[in-house]
């Protein structure tokens, strides 16, 4: 049995393997940007409040666009969707450049930018999500999903590092100009990529409202598919005190640990992806999604009650490696049982689900805590997702005997 990473499907599927690469360097650069944003929203304005709003602005037109994104993943042809969708986000990242470029940058204009730049990323997931299921084999669909636990580790690790050293050596403006750089590399591979077939459609004369809705019915119609998308949310919404680490990490330090608290699942999440090769022969998925989402729970619990540092960042990254595990299974349930027809729609629903879980998580925690406490919060967070996610398992049978049909 092998229990590392494989890498060979990026030789094997050549395709797969441009699409990867793309992907993964304008990831990163979009993981270095995540950090420019702020960090010069905030040297502009010196207000925490404002840095705050851009991450709301930024989630309200996705919710909308995420949807669009499906049906229009699902009836167009979806490279060139990621070609349109990749250049306008290149554009985004030379505006914003420009912008810096000025003595007094305009904030209001950084604000338009980013909500424009978080909107086509709505219409650009979908499309990437469901051109994977079409380039690559069913039987390598576990394969897959451990790649792309591992592209995003790496990325959300090194990504704010790069950001920042480029930040602190070269200005602002480079680092815009290096997120630009990435999705110039991204739209090369994709230009690479060979006979990507257009989707063939199922539904002619359906309007986009009724392509929406036909692919939540679809959903609501399959227990195996709300199972992990119920577990998921629950265990963002209970299980994620992020909100809760600037106050954390005054306990432990002050702001020199601050980086080590938001990193350390990242780097639980990496270290299972080298290992992850074990995943392939488990046959039971969704009780494999379950079972990780109630240990992160219980990881979250003995993370809130630590008092030491090293306990604290190693609960931590304990916590993201079983949430890499439920992802690694939920992707690869995803790919298995989502007609490619309908994959770009439900690829909108999901985006929606892991985007809003970690926001409403923030208010979640922060509510708790200023209620009850810091230590308080955490724990029944984490409780509450345990008990959350053996309800799931419960109500829905069918998610918790899921198997993958032969």
């Amino acid at each position: 049995m092998n229990y590392f990473l494989n890498f060979s499907l990026l030789i094997r599927n050549r395709n797969y393997g441009f699409l990867f690469i793309g992907q993964f360097v304008s990831f990163l650069g979009t993981m270095i940007t995540s950090v420019a944003l702020p960090y010069q929203i905030y040297h502009e304005t010196q207000s925490t409040l404002i840095v705050g709003l851009l991450g709301l602005f930024q989630l309200l037109p996705l919710l909308f666009t995420a949807l669009i994104g499906g049906v229009f993943a699902d009836r167009y042809h979806r490279r060139m969707l990621l070609l349109v969708t990749e250049s306008v986000l290149g554009i985004g990242s030379f505006l914003l450049a420009y912008n810096a470029t000025s003595l007094t940058p305009h904030v209001p204009i950084i604000f338009a930018i980013a909500i424009l730049m978080s909107a086509v990323n709505g219409l650009h997931r979908p499309a990437l999500e469901s051109m994977t299921q079409q380039v690559v084999n069913k039987a390598d669909f576990p394969i897959v999903s451990a790649l792309m636990t591992f592209k995003y580790s790496v990325a959300m690790i090194a990504g704010p590092a790069i950001g920042g050293l480029i930040i602190s050596h070269f200005g602002i403006v480079t680092t815009y100009l290096v997120d630009a750089g990435t999705f110039i590399i991204s739209l090369f591979a994709l230009c690479m990529m060979t006979h990507i077939p257009k989707p063939v459609r199922q539904e002619e004369d359906l309007s986009t409202f009724s392509s929406i809705k036909q692919g939540i019915v679809y959903a609501a119609s399959r227990q195996e598919l709300i199972g992990t998308y119920l577990v998921d949310f629950i265990a963002m919404i209970f299980g994620m005190p992020t909100a809760l680490f600037p106050a954390i990490a005054q306990t432990f330090g002050g702001a020199k640990t601050l980086g080590l608290l938001y990193s350390a699942p990242a780097v639980g999440a990496l270290v299972i992806s080298f290992i992850s090769g074990w995943s392939t022969h488990v046959k039971r998925h969704g009780a494999a999604v379950a079972i990780a989402a109630g240990l992160w729970g219980i990881s979250i619990i003995c993370f809130g009650l630590t008092q030491q540092l090293w306990l604290a960042l190693f609960f931590l990254a304990l916590s993201g490696a079983f949430d890499a595990v439920s992802g690694i299974f939920r992707s690869t349930m995803w790919n298995q049982t989502i007609p490619t027809h309908l994959r770009g729609r439900l690829a909108g629903i999901e985006m929606i689900s892991y985007l809003s879980g970690p926001r409403l998580g923030d208010t979640e925690a922060g509510l708790v805590a200023a209620l009850f406490g810091v230590t308080a919060s955490i724990v029944s967070g984490g409780v509450l997702c345990v008990v959350g996610v053996a309800a799931c398992c419960y109500w829905l049978p069918k998610f918790w005997r899921y198997e993958p049909s032969e």
